[in-house]
């Protein structure tokens, strides 16, 4: 297996369910134990911070790319090995894209499915070819995979996709994609 930067994208929400915030604790555990590197939004919270603080404790390198007003909001991380400050969100996908080689979304609200639209939208249009890998833990993106059968049963998704997202249903399914990579 070859070692990856890994983007993972999620909630920053501290008030979330103690099952969702557990899921950053088994992705970032998993990152560190196998040698990759996480790149994620380098801010405080949530999902995020319990991602960060696992991939560290385990031994993983950790690239955070954070906009200037969140650190602006005293919410920027102090466990990256390497922070990169830009000035937007906008920046923030684009850099979070360059830098990783997969990505990986875990539950999330309106930033996570904005990143994760940004990266299969901008494959869409051959700006790169990495995978996305979404995590639907306990149904969390159910609705959204409806949405996008819908959309392909009006022809709005084109039927045979050359680039379209990966839902996997669990952790050991994830984990699984993630090694065969």
């Amino acid at each position: 297996m070859r070692k990856m930067k890994i983007a993972v994208y999620c909630s920053a929400k501290d008030s979330i369910p103690e099952s969702y915030l557990a899921l950053g604790d088994a992705v970032g555990r998993w990152i560190g134990e196998h040698g990759h590197t996480l790149v994620y939004g380098g801010a405080t919270g949530g999902l995020m911070s319990r991602t960060s603080a696992a991939a560290v404790a385990a031994g993983a390198q950790v690239i955070g790319v954070i906009p200037s007003r969140i650190i602006a909001a005293g919410r920027q991380a102090d466990n990256c090995h390497e922070l990169i400050p830009v000035s937007n969100m906008s920046e923030r996908k684009q850099v979070m894209r360059e830098q990783s080689d997969v990505f990986v979304c875990l539950p999330g609200s309106y930033g996570t499915l904005d990143e994760m639209m940004d990266v299969i939208s901008s494959a869409i249009v051959g700006e790169h070819r990495k995978p996305i890998l979404i995590l639907n833990h306990d149904d969390f993106y159910g609705s959204l995979q409806a949405q996008i059968a819908h959309m392909r049963s009006l022809h709005f998704i084109p039927e045979q996709e050359h680039y379209k997202p990966i839902f996997v249903q669990s952790l050991d399914e994830l984990f699984s994609r993630l090694t065969t990579l």
